[in-house]
């Protein structure tokens, strides 16, 4: 059974800094595509980051230069920094990987912005 459970976040004000970190169980990070999207309150989810199996990334236009996507192949573990952080980037950040054709999730973690 494939788990992947979200950790840190919280709430920090504009400018500053925080990280999420991604845990999974039942499946291999590192031959797969992992990335995050989010979801703001009223706001469609969105891709804010991904990692591929050869560790080419790609960032939403909005994070770029303030969020850095890595991976722990050790740990199986995916992590994305936030630094400088906006109020518009207050959402509940998910973490997801990509496997054969099919998108498994973890359940959230949110990230509250004040300004």
């Amino acid at each position: 059974q494939v788990q992947l459970v979200e950790s840190g976040g919280g709430l920090v004000q504009a400018g500053g800094s925080l990280s999420v970190s991604c845990a999974a169980s039942g499946i291999i990070f590192s031959i797969n595509a992992v990335g995050w999207f989010r979801q703001g309150p009223g706001k469609q989810r969105e891709l804010v980051a991904s990692l591929t199996s050869v560790g080419s990334t790609n960032y939403a236009d909005s994070v770029k230069g303030r969020f850095t996507i890595s991976r722990d192949n050790a740990k199986n573990t995916v992590h994305m920094q936030m630094n400088s952080l906006k109020p518009d980037d207050t959402a509940v950040y998910y973490c997801y990987c990509s496997s054969h054709g099919y998108d498994y999730w973890g359940r959230g973690i949110k990230v509250t912005v004040s300004s």
